[in-house]
């Protein structure tokens, strides 16, 4: 597994972005700064992420998302998993 988080990644298994295996394992997620834990997808090249507002879900049963431009900054929550 790579030491560094991917530029993007997202929670929903539909997206070609969902990486089971990373999300397992811990991601963090620092936006301008400041620690978020509800954020749904993010891209750091372009400077976004999307977060969930609330719990309102849209008509097909997902989270309502809410697109935010700024820094973003992801890491792994834990160390890397020994090799055997």
């Amino acid at each position: 597994m790579p030491e560094t988080p991917p530029d993007r990644l997202s929670t929903d298994p539909a997206s070609p972005y969902f990486d089971k295996d990373l999300l397992e394992r811990g991601v963090g997620i620092r936006f301008k700064g400041v620690e978020k834990t509800n954020v749904e997808e993010y891209c750091v090249s372009e400077g976004w992420v999307r977060v969930s507002v609330g719990k309102t879900l849209d008509r097909k049963g997902k989270p309502m998302t809410m697109k935010l431009q700024g820094t973003v900054e992801p890491y792994f929550r834990d160390e890397a998993p020994a090799a055997d």
